[in-house]
């Protein structure tokens, strides 16, 4: 069968270069010429969403047009809120953080919600709790602070506003992680639970970026080559710093925060002894399977935001906490889900684990492009927890045809 197919990605060339590697290593013969049958594997915003809706037994494409339920933060949060409302047996209630939401435009906003939505919160803070804020729509660690007090979270976002206008009045000056957000354009946050026990490496705290491949309506898989991404500095436990001026306080994030895009100093970690075993890994990828599943089926019960389509795929990085109690004996280390990426960082990867990546890519031409353009090629037999091209499959519905 001859194909066309369109590969966009003018700002990615590593990601440009890794889907032709794995087209050309697919049983398909593609032609420059306009064919009935079209592949396109590009940027969501290169996409033709409507060219997909209408010829979905001839055009694939590399994103589903609406999934807001996954890649949004405080829409996961209220997927994941109204699914375990209805299974509250779900392990979604131990692998998620408990996470509040909020929408804001300005700073003195928050003086209400303590009376209101944030009245919870407020409750917990009285203990000095901690808490992640983070922005529902920014990445690559952009507008992330920890707090443990109204007033400190009110200062952050004070902090916001300050930032917001010295760009207006053409100041220089910038927060000194150089990640503050303009609250006004941003409005949703979500403030998620702090882990207070972090499985620690080297000795350092990191988050497992878990590359998942969602095809059709519906299968899931994650690949089982996953990365540790690791804090440029040592761990300490989060401790507020006060101000100069004694009207709050605040919290250095090296230690806190591992997305890639923020490592500038940090190397990558040295290889040295492996720290836990094999057996120990397994079980991680099987519950981080098993939440993978769950997270997806509470994506699903809000179908105006999550329309997985038949002639549609798509690939996410899903970051994962490993939590750490050593005394527990039936499972000392717990996968936590922290957020799901679209279109992730590829390109921030690393010349080292590239050959990670060419891999996942072409697993993903044999899973996704190759049956869907070859006559009775097809995963039936393929279980859920079975293993093929280093894809545990984690999820199998039929949600629509």
């Amino acid at each position: 069968m001859e194909i066309s197919a369109e590969v966009v990605w003018p700002s990615a060339p590593l990601t440009l270069s890794l889907v032709h590697n794995a087209l050309n290593a697919l049983d398909i013969q593609i032609t420059d010429s306009p064919s009935k049958f079209f592949l396109q594997w590009s940027t969501y915003d290169s996409l033709d969403h409507e060219r997909a809706h209408f010829n979905r037994s001839t055009v694939l494409s590399s994103s589903y047009t609406f999934r807001k339920s996954l890649i949004r933060k405080h829409f996961l949060s209220r997927a994941i809120y109204a699914y375990l409302k209805k299974n509250p047996k779900s392990l979604l209630s131990n692998a998620a953080p408990k996470t509040y939401e909020i929408e804001l435009s300005f700073a003195d906003e928050l003086d209400e919600m303590w009376t209101d939505e944030l009245w919870d919160l407020g409750a917990e803070l009285e203990n000095r709790s901690w808490w992640i804020l983070k922005p529902g729509m920014a990445d690559r660690g952009m507008g992330i602070r920890i707090f443990n007090s109204k007033d400190d979270l009110q200062h952050i976002f004070e902090n916001f506003e300050s930032q917001d206008t010295d760009d207006e009045d053409g100041s220089e000056e910038e927060d000194a992680s150089g990640t503050a957000v303009v609250t006004s354009q941003l409005r949703h946050f979500v403030i998620q639970e702090y882990i207070l026990n972090p499985l620690l490496l080297d000795p350092s705290e990191f988050h497992l970026r878990v590359y998942c491949v969602a095809v059709g309506a519906l299968k899931v898989y994650a690949y089982n080559r996953i990365l540790a991404l690791f804090s440029a500095v040592p761990y300490k436990p989060p401790q507020a710093v006060p101000s100069v001026e004694g009207d709050h306080s605040s919290v250095d994030l090296a230690s806190h925060l591992t997305n890639t895009s923020l490592q500038v100093n940090g190397g990558e970690q040295s290889e040295g002894d492996p720290l836990f075993t094999t057996a120990n890994f397994e079980d991680i990828v099987q519950n981080l399977g098993k939440v993978l599943a769950e997270t997806f089926k509470a994506a699903l019960g809000n179908p105006v935001h999550f329309q997985p389509l038949p002639n549609a795929f798509e690939l996410y990085g899903v970051d994962f906490l490993v939590s750490h109690t050593p005394f527990e004996t039936s499972s000392p280390l717990q996968v936590k889900i922290l957020e799901i990426n679209a279109e992730p960082a590829i390109e921030l990867t690393g010349a080292r684990l590239t050959w990670i990546l060419e891999d996942l890519f072409v697993a993903i031409g044999k899973l996704c492009v190759e049956p869907f353009f070859s006559e009775g090629k097809s995963d039936d037999e393929w279980r859920v927890g079975d293993v093929r091209h280093n894809l545990v499959k984690c999820l199998d519905e039929e949600v629509r045809k």
